[in-house]
């Protein structure tokens, strides 16, 4: 082979190689821009979500109060409203924090402890609390309680 069949092939492998680092650098910024388009998503609904959630708990109350003693056609309307609240923080994502099962800092805030039979149970909950995903918008405030000694 010649010295100029030999530099021309050589040229050709370097620009071959700048190419392919070139679309691994765009897939990578793609990819890139991709992770941080998700992110914000997920940052304007938790902060939607978090500005609707005493709406929620006002409505979830009363709702209560008027299947408790009011009348009938008020409930089922509260109750309605309530049902519509819920899917739409479905529809973003958002779930309540599972307060059915024992104590966890990281997702319960203890208001109130009683001395019981049992330790770390959850015994009541005063405010519910919500998640988007891993991330915790409103920590339940729960009851817990505290085994005797």
């Amino acid at each position: 082979m010649s010295k100029k069949n030999k530099k021309k092939e050589d040229k050709s492998q370097q620009l071959e190689a700048q190419l392919k680092r070139a679309l691994a650098d765009y897939a990578n910024l793609q990819r890139r821009v991709e992770e941080e388009r998700k992110e914000l998503g997920d940052y304007f609904k938790s902060i939607f979500a978090v500005k609707f959630l005493p709406a929620l708990d006002s409505l979830e109350t009363a709702s209560k109060t008027e299947k408790s003693g009011g009348s009938s056609v008020t409930a089922q309307g509260l109750e309605l409203s309530v049902n519509q609240f819920r899917k739409i923080l479905q529809e973003l994502g958002v779930e309540e924090v599972d307060t059915k099962e024992t104590f966890d800092p990281h997702v319960h805030e203890a208001v109130e402890v009683v001395l019981g039979k049992a330790s770390n149970k959850i015994v009541g909950v005063v405010e519910k609390g919500y998640k988007l995903g891993d991330k915790i918008l409103r920590p339940a405030k729960v009851r817990v309680e505290k085994k005797e000694l």
